[in-house]
C-alpha cells in the first residue's frame, strides 16, 4: 500500500506541477486559446496565477513532507485541499460543457481521496 500512495502522490504532483506551471507561466490570452482554456476568459490574471501557484505548492506539498520525514501530515492536508480544487474544477468545467475535462478532474479527485484515505487511515 505504500508504493501505491508513492505512486499515486508522484502521479498527482506531476499534474500539479504541469498544470501549476502552465497557469503560472503562460499569458491568460494564451491559456484562453488552449482546448480547454475556456474558464480563463472570466477569469482575471491574479485569480489565474493564484490557482497556479496553489497547484505548484500542492506539488510540492504531496511529496516533500513524506520524503523528508517533516511534518508528513501535510500530505493528506494537501490531498483534501487539492479534492477541494478538483471540486471547483469540475464544477467550471461542466457550466462550460466540457464533459471530457469533468472525466479527467474525476480521476484527478480519485487519486487524491486515495491518498488523503491512505494517510489519514494510518496505512503509512
Amino acid at each position: 500500500m505504500d508504493l501505491a500512495l508513492w505512486i499515486a502522490a508522484g502521479l498527482l504532483a506531476a499534474v500539479a506541477l504541469l498544470g501549476g506551471s502552465t497557469k503560472t507561466f503562460i499569458p491568460k490570452e494564451k491559456l484562453a486559446a488552449q482546448h480547454g482554456g475556456e474558464w480563463t476568459q472570466n477569469a482575471g490574471v491574479g485569480f489565474v496565477k493564484t490557482l497556479g501557484i496553489l497547484e505548484l505548492l500542492a506539488a510540492v506539498g504531496l511529496i516533500l513532507p513524506a520524503a523528508l520525514d517533516i511534518a508528513p501530515v501535510m500530505v493528506p492536508v494537501t490531498a483534501l485541499c487539492w479534492i477541494l480544487l478538483m471540486v471547483g474544477a469540475m464544477i467550471t468545467h461542466r457550466r462550460l460543457g466540457q464533459s471530457k475535462l469533468v472525466l479527467v478532474n474525476s480521476v484527478y479527485l480519485a487519486l487524491a481521496v486515495f491518498i488523503a484515505g491512505g494517510h489519514l487511515l494510518g496505512t503509512n
